[in-house]
């Protein structure tokens, strides 16, 4: 193919990645409230971790506030484009996959199926792992407030640090799809990843240092075991290819 080709190919891989968010989407906008409840709880669930003189007024119906009279639209279109990206993500995977695929081997393109599956459930464990910490993070950076500091968010801010906290799990659960693919592609070899391991080692934990909110040595080890067991399933996967 052509730069010009690659290009063409590239927008219309584009293109149906985002109809089907836009698709998708209309099951957020339908199911608006549900989701939204769904979205607050860790909040909620935050607010009942503190002592009760440090909740605000109210606290424990776990309502956010809005300071402008567009922040209720814009908060319906990004919970339903948030919702449709979650929903659309195997789609737009398959997308992804597709666009590569014509520089891989035959061998290697019969893997389209469980690239598929694993990088959207490497995802949704990264999601779901998020949302389980995020009460305990937003407890602990509460509680820097002390009693002169009362939590009020607006719905933007927290949704925001939802939204950010959600997709940084997620897109670091995809580390060994990562490492298998620059592998795959000869980039990197198993040998090189055996040798880089203890400074791989090294940049997972400061990495899990830095994305985990509550900063505790006990969250921090939560995330950098998985990541560093990733990274050795991934030397086996490469090896499987004999990379």
């Amino acid at each position: 193919m052509t730069v010009v080709e690659h290009l063409d190919e590239l927008r219309r891989r584009l293109v149906i990645s985002l109809l089907a968010v836009g698709v998708a989407s209309i099951v957020g906008f339908v199911f608006f409230d549900t989701i939204l409840d769904l979205l607050l709880r860790p909040y909620r669930n935050a607010l009942l971790a503190l002592p009760p003189e440090a909740r605000p007024q109210g606290a424990l119906s776990g309502r956010l506030v809005y300071s402008a009279p567009i922040e209720p639209f814009l908060t319906f279109l990004k919970v339903g484009f948030f919702s449709g990206l979650m929903i659309a993500l195997p789609i737009v995977m398959w997308q992804v996959w597709g666009f590569i695929t014509p520089g891989l081997t035959s061998r290697e393109r019969r893997l389209s199926a469980p690239f598929v599956i694993s990088s959207v459930a490497l995802f949704a464990g990264g999601a779901a792992f998020s949302y389980a910490l995020m009460p305990r993070g937003l407890s602990f950076l509460f509680s820097f407030g002390g009693d002169n500091l009362l939590p009020l968010l607006s719905v933007d801010r927290y949704l925001g640090f939802f939204i950010m906290l959600t997709l940084a799990f997620g897109l670091s659960f995809e580390f060994p799809i990562l490492m298998v693919f620059l592998a795959g592609a000869r980039i990197i070899t198993t040998v090189q990843m055996r040798r880089w391991r203890r400074y791989v080692y090294l940049g997972l934990t400061i990495f899990a240092a830095i994305i985990t909110p509550t900063q505790d040595p006990y969250t921090m080890l939560l995330m950098t075991v998985p990541l560093i067991l990733f990274y050795e399933i991934a030397i086996l996967v490469a090896r499987l290819f004999k990379r």
